[in-house]
C-alpha cells in the first residue's frame, strides 16, 4: 500500500506535517525505477558482474579454487573437504570448508564457508557490534525436512582429479566432484544435467583488512586550502592499486551510508543447465514465466533479476526489478527432463541468465546442437548453500523442494472465497452497508478487510473511536452472514507517548537495533516508528499476547490478520528499506537476513492467532507482502500495488503462475488493480481472471473511485455476478486442489508444461492454464475490446466449452484454437477425462454451502475409456482434519465397465474411523446430480434410468437419467444429466448403466 498521484486533502496535509517535523522524512509518493539499485550501482553486483566479463572474455582463465585431495572424506553419504582458494601471485590460500551432502530424497546439498570468519579470526571496522560469521541460520527459518541422509550413496569413482558419487532412491543420480579447478557436476542416468562452476564464476570473497591510508600535513598551508589539498591526496590515496576496492567498504547510496563492517563477503557461483532452453522460478518479478536472458540483445534484459524484497509500488511491467518477495528456486525444463537449483541465502541475491549452443563436434556449425542456460548467481553475504534437484518431473521438482521447505497451509474455507478490500472503508457502517449491498445484489464474498485507516492514528491494536464506534456490532452482523473481517498490522510501531504497545516494545528490548546497538528509529505511516524484531524468540511470544481478544479488543473469532509493509518497508530508509547494517536477534546484520524478515513477521502473526484463546484450536489466515521460501506455510500472499492497466492484468498470470511453481500457490494479484480508476470493461474482465486467482480479493487505493462490484450498473454486474458465483460453484474443486498443494506442493493452477511435459511448443505459454487436477483449462481475456481468444491445446485429448459444452477441439496436439469471448464471456474449457466437483446453489458465502449437495462433472474422454477425479473436504476451520476427520473420494467413470464408482482415494476403511461431529453431519449431504458431458447416444440414448448401489450395503436405488442428443449445428456435444443420485458423497457408491 503507498500513496500515489492526487492525494486526498486529508493525506496532503498529514504528509505535509510531518514533513515539516522531520527533514530526514521523503514519503515515497512516487517511486521511480532510479529510486532502487541497479547492478553498477550495488558493489557486490557490479563486482561479480566484472569478474564474469573478465573470465568469460579470456581464454587463459583458470579457476583459482581447488580441493585438497587429502582434506576430503565421505561417509554416510556426505563428502566433506577443503577447497584453497589462490589469492594472489604469491600463492598465499585461503581456506573453504566444503560440504556435500546427498539425502535420502535424491537431492544433494553444496555448502562453502569460509574457516577465518567460521572461527571469528576477523576484525570488523567501526567498532560493529555485528557478528563475524558467515550467516549460517537460513536453515533454521526455511528448512522443515528432507534432510536424512542417504547412507547407500557410495563412491563409484577417485582418483587424483575427481571423486564420483552415486546417489539417488534407484542410484540414478551422480556427481562428479572435480578437484582443480573444483566443479560439480551433476548427472542422471549418466546425462549432464548441472554444472557448478564450469564457467569458472565461483567468488567467495574473503575476509581482508583494510588498509587505512594515512594523510600527509602540511603546517605552511592555509586551513582552508590544506584541507584541499588533504581531500585530494585522499582521493589518490584512494585509487586502488591491483584489485579495485572502490566498493569493498562504506558503500553510498542516496543519502544513506552502508557501513559494511566485515568489508566485501559475497558469494557467486555459475551454474549451467545442460541441453535446457527454459528456465523458470525465482519469482516475484514481472515479465514472462519463461525467464529472459540478462545480457542484452533483442527481447532481453540488461539487468540481472533482483532478489531483494523492497516496496516497489507502481512497478513496472516486463522487468528483471525486485519486487516484494523473493523466493531463489529456479527449475529449468525439456522434453524429458526437469531439473532445479535453491539458492538457500536470504541477502540480497542477483541472478545473470544467458544461453548458449552446446556442439560437441567444432565443425557441425549448429547442427544438432542443443541449447544451455546459463546462470549466475551472487548473493552479498552468507554462505553459498545450494539444493540441487534432479527431477526428472516438474512434479519430482515441487514434490521435493516442499520435502524441504513445507508446502502450503491448508487454508481455511472461506480463505478461497472472495474477499472485499479497500484502502479504506471509512467507518463500521460503512463496513456493513457494502454487506448489505452485497447481499441486496447477490454478489457472494466471504471477507470484507479494514486498512491502516481504522486505527487511532496509525497505532495497532486500536480503533479510531469516531468512525468505528462498534466494531463488536460491525463483526457480530457479518458473523451473523457468515463472513470474515480483516484487519491490517503492520510491523512498524509508532512512537508516541501513552501508546504501551511501544511502551513495552521499548521496555523489553524487542525492537531491531542499528549499527550502535540502539532502539533504531525510521518511518513509515505513523511517522516515528520502531520495528518489532520477529528474529527474536522473546518478540514473537510478547506480539502473541497483543492479539488476544482481551487486548485488542474488538476483535472477534471471526477477525483475522493483514501484514502489510513487511519487507519492511521504511520511508526514509535505503531503497525505502531497513538499513544492511541493523542489528537483529543475535547481532546478525540486516544484510543478512533480509528477505527472511517479511517471513518471520508473518509467521509471528500466525502463532499469535493460533494462541489468542485457549482451546481455540483454528487456522489462522494471514496474509503477507513480503515473502521468503517456507512462507507458504504460514498464509497467502499478493503481488502487491499493481495499477488499473491492461498490461497488469496480462501479467498478473504469469506472476501467479511463478509463484505456484516455486512452492507458494497461495497468490492472487489485486483486482481491479491498486492504482487507478479501472474503466467497466477492465474491470469486468479482471473478476473474470480474479476468479480463477488462487487468492481472489478486490483491493483500491484510498483516492480510487469506490468500486464495488454492484456500483458498475448493467451490464457489468450481472457479468461480474456470474463470475463470482463461477468462483463459488467451483469452491470444492479449488479446496481439493488445496489440499493436494498442501500433501505434495502440486501447484494449484499449473503452466502448460508442467501438465504437459513433452509438449513442448507450450513450453513458453503463460497466458492459460489448468486449475488443480480438474482439467478445467482457461484463458482469460486480458485485452481490451478482444471478444475472440486463442487457445493452446497441448494434447489430442477432447476439449468442451465449459459453458455450452460445444467441443472446441478433437485432434491434433499443438492446436490453437479461437473461441468466443464476448465480455460476458470468460474462455473456459473442459478437457475429456476429468470429473470435477462443485456446488450449484447460489449462496451469500461459503459458509452457507456448507452442508449443500454436490454436482459431479464428467467429461467423456475421445476414446471413451476411462475418466477419474477426486474430492476433498473437511470442516474448512480447525485442524480436526489431521485426526482423520475428512472425506477423501475418488471418482472414476469405466467406458469398458459402464461404471461410475466412488471411493476412498486413500483406500481407507472409512467405517472404522471414529466420527466426530462435522463427518457426522456430512453423511447427509449427498451427490445431488451427475452431469456427463460427451455421453454417447448409444449408451446413454435410451437410459432411462440407472442403478445406484451403496457398496457398504449393497442396496441400490433408481437414479432418473435425461439425455439431450449433439447439436451439429451449434457443435455442441450430446450430454446426460443422472438426477437425484442420492449417495453420501463420502460413502462407497457404483452406479451400473
Amino acid at each position: 500500500m503507498h500513496l500515489s498521484g492526487p492525494l486526498s486533502g486529508r493525506w496532503t496535509a498529514y504528509l505535509g506535517l510531518i514533513s515539516t517535523l522531520s527533514g530526514v522524512f521523503t514519503p515515497a509518493v512516487a517511486v521511480k525505477e532510479h529510486d532502487f539499485k541497479k547492478c553498477a550501482q550495488s558493489g557486490f553486483c557490479a563486482r561479480n558482474r566484472a569478474l564474469a566479463d573478465h573470465i568469460l572474455s579470456t581464454n587463459s582463465w583458470s579457476s583459482p579454487y581447488s580441493i585438497v585431495p587429502e582434506s576430503g572424506s565421505f561417509k554416510d553419504g556426505q563428502y566433506q573437504a577443503v577447497v584453497l582458494k589462490t589469492i594472489n601471485d604469491n600463492g598465499d590460500t585461503v581456506r573453504l570448508p566444503l560440504t556435500v551432502s546427498f539425502l535420502e530424497s535424491g537431492t544433494a546439498r553444496v555448502t562453502i564457508d569460509e574457516e577465518k570468519r567460521q572461527k571469528g579470526e576477523i576484525e570488523l571496522r567501526h567498532d560493529s557490534k555485528a557478528r563475524k560469521e558467515r550467516y549460517n541460520e537460513a536453515e533454521k527459518w526455511v528448512i522443515v525436512g528432507g534432510l536424512t541422509l542417504d547412507k547407500e550413496a557410495k563412491v563409484d569413482f577417485e582418483d587424483k582429479s575427481q571423486l564420483t558419487v552415486k546417489y539417488g532412491p534407484t542410484s540414478t543420480f551422480e556427481a562428479v566432484i572435480k578437484f582443480s579447478p573444483f566443479g560439480i557436476d551433476f548427472k542422471r542416468d549418466g546425462v549432464s544435467q548441472i554444472k557448478f562452476n564450469d564457467q569458472g564464476l565461483l567468488n567467495v570473497e574473503h575476509w581482508r583488512p583494510k588498509i587505512e591510508q594515512p594523510v600527509p600535513e602540511n603546517k605552511d598551508t592555509p586551513e582552508g586550502e590544506q584541507n584541499q589539498e588533504n581531500k585530494e591526496e585522499e582521493k589518490k590515496e584512494e585509487e586502488p592499486k591491483g584489485e579495485d576496492e572502490s566498493t569493498w567498504w562504506d558503500e553510498s547510496f542516496g543519502s544513506n551510508t552502508d557501513s559494511k563492517p566485515r568489508g566485501p563477503e559475497s558469494v557467486g557461483l555459475d551454474i549451467t543447465f545442460s541441453g535446457f532452453e527454459h528456465v523458470y522460478g525465482i519469482p516475484s518479478h514481472t515479465g514472462p514465466l519463461s525467464l529472459k536472458t540478462t545480457r542484452g540483445g533483442d527481447g532481453s534484459y540488461t539487468e540481472p533479476y533482483r532478489l531483494y524484497n523492497a516496496d516497489v509500488f507502481e512497478y513496472i511491467l516486463d522487468s528483471p526489478m525486485t519486487l516484494y518477495g523473493s523466493i531463489p528456486f529456479m527449475q529449468a525444463h525439456r522434453k524429458g527432463s526437469s531439473v532445479g537449483v535453491f539458492w538457500l541465502n536470504a541477502a540480497e541475491t542477483w541472478v545473470d541468465i544467458t544461453k548458449g549452443k552446446d556442439s560437441k563436434n567444432p565443425l557441425s556449425l549448429g547442427i544438432g546442437s542443443k541449447t544451455s542456460t546459463h546462470t549466475h548467481w551472487f548473493s552479498e553475504s552468507g554462505l553459498l548453500d545450494v539444493f540441487v534437484l534432479l527431477g526428472p518431473t516438474p512434479k519430482d521438482l515441487t514434490a521435493k523442494y516442499g520435502e524441504l521447505t513445507g508446502t502450503t497451509t491448508m487454508p481455511q474455507e472461506f480463505a478461497i472465497g472472495y474477499h472485499q478490500c479497500r484502502w479504506n472503508y471509512v467507518s463500521d457502517e460503512d463496513v456493513k452497508d457494502v454487506d448489505r449491498k452485497m447481499d441486496k445484489f447477490k454478489m457472494p464474498y466471504d471477507v470484507i478487510w479494514l486498512d491502516i485507516e481504522y486505527t487511532d492514528e496509525k497505532k495497532y491494536f486500536t480503533w479510531d473511536e469516531h468512525s468505528f464506534k462498534d466494531p463488536i456490532g460491525m463483526g457480530k452482523q457479518l458473523e451473523s452472514h457468515g463472513r470474515q473481517l480483516v484487519t491490517i498490522i503492520d510491523p512498524h510501531i509508532k512512537n508516541t507517548d501513552n501508546y504501551p504497545v511501544v511502551a513495552e516494545l521499548k521496555s523489553k528490548d524487542l525492537a531491531v537495533k542499528n549499527k550502535d546497538g540502539n532502539i533504531f528509529e525510521g518511518w513509515c505511516w505513523p511517522g516515528s516508528s520502531h520495528w518489532i524484531d520477529a528474529f527474536k524468540p522473546a518478540a514473537r511470544e510478547w506480539w502473541a499476547t497483543l492479539f488476544k481478544y482481551a487486548s485488542f479488543k474488538g476483535t472477534m473469532e471471526n477477525t483475522w490478520i493483514w501484514n502489510d509493509m513487511n519487507e519492511p518497508s521504511v520511508f526514509n530508509g535505503p531503497e525505502t528499506t531497513m538499513p544492511k547494517d541493523n542489528l537483529h536477534d543475535g547481532n546478525w546484520e540486516h544484510r543478512d537476513v533480509h528477505n527472511l524478515n517479511g517471513m518471520t513477521f508473518h509467521n509471528a502473526t500466525h502463532h499469535a492467532l493460533k494462541t489468542r484463546k485457549p482451546g481455540e484450536l483454528r487456522r489462522p489466515f494471514v496474509l503477507t507482502r513480503a515473502f521468503f521460501a517456507g512462507s507458504q506455510r504460514i498464509g497467502a500472499m499478493w503481488t502487491g500495488d499493481n495499477t488499473a492497466e491492461w498490461g497488469h492484468l496480462k501479467e498478473s498470470i504469469p506472476m501467479i503462475l511463478s509463484q505456484n511453481i516455486a512452492g507458494f500457490p497461495f497468490s492472487g494479484a489485486d483486482v481491479g488493480g491498486f492504482f487507478g480508476n479501472p474503466d467497466k470493461q477492465l474491470l469486468t474482465r479482471w473478476y473474470q481472471a480474479g476468479a480463477f486467482y488462487p487468492f481472489f480479493r478486490a483491493h483500491a487505493h484510498i483516492d480510487a473511485r469506490r468500486r464495488e462490484p454492484y456500483l458498475m450498473g448493467e451490464p457489468y454486474n450481472t457479468i461480474i455476478a456470474g463470475a463470482l458465483r463461477l468462483r463459488y460453484s467451483l469452491l470444492p474443486s479449488w479446496y481439493t486442489a488445496f489440499h493436494q498443494a498442501h500433501v505434495d506442493g502440486t501447484p494449484i493452477v499449473k503452466p502448460l508444461y508442467y501438465t504437459h511435459p513433452d509438449e513442448e511448443a507450450g513450453f513458453p505459454i503463460d497466458n492459460q492454464f489448468f486449475v488443480g487436477n480438474t482439467g478445467l483449462l482457461v484463458k482469460p481475456v486480458t485485452e481490451e475490446n478482444k471478444e475472440t481468444q486463442d487457445i493452446f491445446i497441448p494434447d489430442n485429448e477432447v476439449y468442451y466449452d465449459y459453458f455450452t459444452y460445444n467441443v472446441v477441439a478433437s485432434g491434433k496436439a499443438g492446436k490453437t484454437v479461437t473461441v468466443d469471448a464476448p465480455l460476458e464471456k470468460l474462455p473456459l474449457l473442459m478437457r475429456g477425462g476429468h470429473i470435477f466437483p462443485r456446488r450449484d446453489i447460489p449462496r451469500r458465502s461459503s459458509q452457507l454451502q456448507k452442508w449443500d449437495d454436490y454436482t459431479l462433472v464428467l467429461t467423456i474422454p475421445k476414446d471413451g475409456k476411462h475418466a477419474e477425479g477426486e474430492l476433498y473436504v473437511d470442516d474448512g476451520d480447525s485442524y480436526e482434519f489431521e485426526q482423520g476427520q475428512y472425506i477423501n473420494r475418488k471418482f472414476v467413470y469405466d467406458g469398458a465397465a459402464k461404471t461410475i464408482t466412488s471411493v476412498d482415494k486413500e483406500g481407507r476403511d472409512t467405517k472404522s474411523i471414529k466420527k466426530g461431529e462435522w463427518l457426522k453431519k456430512m453423511s447427509g449431504v449427498r451427490v445431488d446430480k451427475i452431469v456427463v458431458v460427451g455421453a454417447e447416444e448409444k449408451v446413454w440414448g435410451k437410459k432411462g434410468e440407472v442403478d445406484v448401489v451403496d457398496e457398504s450395503s449393497k442396496e441400490a436405488r433408481k437414479a432418473k437419467v435425461e439425455f439431450t442428443p449433439a447439436d451439429k449445428a451449434t457443435g455442441r456435444a450430446s450430454f446426460a444429466v443422472i438426477k437425484k443420485v442420492g449417495a453420501s458423497i463420502g460413502s462407497d457408491w457404483k452406479i451400473e448403466l
